[in-house]
């Protein structure tokens, strides 16, 4: 192949309409550092087994692969089914993903109703109180406090129950309820729906695409009446129900005299106390005194979403922008938790001068520094992600920061 063809399927790789990425996409080139799009285009040709969902590595006799000349797998499964069970358990993945999520939420937030996890607290006594009814808690003559134990605890028992229904699936409209009800769709327990997914998919189980895809379905209303929306109704409790908000969006939200603390991932657990703790006169101090005018707080991703909407805060990017914000030599410190981080970012970092900070036991990333976040220590935690980032300020090299952002209104 030429070397002008070859420029040019490299470039149809990168297709977007932002500057700002474009721009960075640019630099990343000039720098020879790999991202994201290089290593979309050097998987093509894609498997096209794998993008039909005809591949089976569910048990040890394959793997298998649905073609013109074998029409089902070693265990007699078809194509149908192959595929309906590949696509539940990348339900189950996801379900599990974000419910978990809301299961830390819900055991910090009975640590704060309890006052053992200081720095949290009950922000939103209104929202308690009616996150309560929808719960079946009662509240009349019943202390806040109390209230919101019995809340937290009751969210908890959402994830192990075995029988009934989740109490926010009555927050649907009646007939959706009653088309879930018809279809015996209604989640149970939002652990029981993801894990009776792993063992319908399991060879010799389950062999009717129709069954299994009716099972994906109850896994993802359980995440999303389930786990997902106690992250949300809890996450409102404790750091306030969002209102209107402006606030900027894109790369060029980076500073060039502050401390540029990126936060990425899913938990606002860590995000909110990283926010709140960055406006402490102390921090702030320590920030001046290492030559930094103040300190820069922006997001990148879903975490990003959630200190949008209650503080403002501005969003460098999204998922596909993550190893740019790198690229910018700007961000002191890139802080990640769980869910949507690139495996890339200690690889892209290596080139700057920048600190990806692996705060999460349960995803650990080679080549991050670690300084693991414990909610029960949730101050001193984010001080010491903050200092870390604070003390690299100095060791910044050459930064190009896109003058590119947008004004956004969020928090609806």
């Amino acid at each position: 192949m030429a070397e002008k063809d070859r420029d040019a399927k490299k470039e149809c790789a990168f297709n977007s309409p932002d500057q700002a990425s474009k721009e960075m996409v640019g630099i990343a080139r000039e720098k020879g550092v790999e991202t994201v799009w290089d290593r979309y285009q050097a998987m093509q040709p894609g498997c096209t087994y794998g993008a039909q969902g005809v591949c089976c590595r569910n048990c040890s006799m394959g793997p298998c692969r649905i073609t013109k000349k074998t029409k089902a797998g070693v265990c007699g499964a078809t194509a149908d089914v192959i595929a309906a069970r590949n696509f539940a358990r990348m339900v189950a993945g996801g379900a599990a993903a974000h419910s978990d999520h809301g299961r830390a939420v819900a055991e910090t937030f009975v640590k704060a109703a309890k006052g053992e996890a200081p720095g949290y607290a009950i922000k939103d006594e209104k929202k308690l109180y009616q996150t309560a009814e929808r719960l079946g808690v009662k509240t009349e003559g019943r202390d806040a406090k109390d209230v919101a134990i019995e809340v937290g605890e009751t969210a908890l028992a959402e994830f192990g129950k075995q029988e009934g229904e989740l109490h926010f699936i009555k927050r649907a409209p009646e007939p959706r309820q009653a088309i879930w009800r018809a279809l015996d769709v209604v989640p149970r327990g939002i652990d029981r729906e993801i894990v009776e997914i792993m063992h319908r998919t399991t060879m010799g189980v389950d062999m009717e695409y129709r069954n299994i895809m009716m099972q994906a379905t109850r896994a993802s209303l359980a995440d999303g009446w389930g786990g997902s929306m106690i992250g949300t109704e809890l996450q409102d409790i404790m750091f306030q129900t969002p209102v209107p908000v402006k606030s900027k969006v894109n790369l060029g939200v980076l500073k060039e005299d502050e401390v540029n603390v990126v936060i990425h991932g899913h938990e606002p657990l860590l995000s909110e106390m990283i926010v709140a703790v960055s406006r402490d006169r102390e921090i702030l101090d320590y920030a001046k005194s290492k030559g930094a005018k103040g300190i820069n707080i922006a997001g990148i991703c879903c975490t990003a979403n959630e200190i949008l909407v209650r503080h403002g805060v501005p969003i460098a990017g999204n998922f596909l922008q993550q190893e740019l914000a790198i690229l910018t030599g700007a961000v002191e410190a890139m802080v990640v938790d769980v869910q949507c981080v690139m495996q890339s970012l200690p690889q892209v970092a290596s080139g700057f001068h920048t600190k990806v900070i692996n705060t999460a036991a349960k995803a650990k990333m080679p080549g991050a520094m670690q300084i693991i976040f414990h909610e029960d220590k949730a101050i001193e935690s984010a001080k010491a992600i903050l200092k870390a980032a604070i003390e690299n300020y100095p060791n910044r090299g050459k930064v190009h920061i896109p003058k590119l952002s947008s004004d956004l209104i969020a928090g609806f």
